[in-house]
């Protein structure tokens, strides 16, 4: 089941796939490409060449799981990339997935409490 929290980390890789990339094949590409632990929990994000597909890798606890959407209609908005990837809060996300266009969302000012990491 997806469930989109803050207390998740995002990331989605820059680089459009082969929608019909494995758990495996997917799991590859975080390690070796992003550089990224794929057992951690955080969920990578994969578009098709079209931006009409997305897929979502997360490992939970017992094994991979895969949200995978393809639009009858339109694109997913996928944001400008800062190498073979970035980062993505559970806002933007959700927002992709709905088809809202981001740069016309305006963000009204809220506390963010910086972790001890910063």
């Amino acid at each position: 089941m997806l469930a989109l929290s803050s207390s998740c980390r995002y990331f989605l890789y820059t680089q459009p796939i082969m929608i019909s990339s494995s758990f495996y094949k997917l799991a590859a590409i975080v390690n070796q490409q992003m550089h990224l632990d794929p057992l951690t929990g955080d969920v990578y994000i994969f578009f098709n060449r079209r931006a009409t597909h997305i897929k979502l890798l997360q490992w939970q606890q017992d094994g991979f799981a895969i949200y995978y959407k393809r639009l009858e209609k339109g694109t997913f908005e996928i944001p400008k990339p800062g190498g073979v990837q970035s980062s993505l809060t559970s806002t933007q996300l959700m927002l992709i997935l709905q088809g809202i266009q981001m740069d016309k969302v305006q963000y009204r000012r809220r506390y963010f409490r910086q972790s001890a990491d910063h």
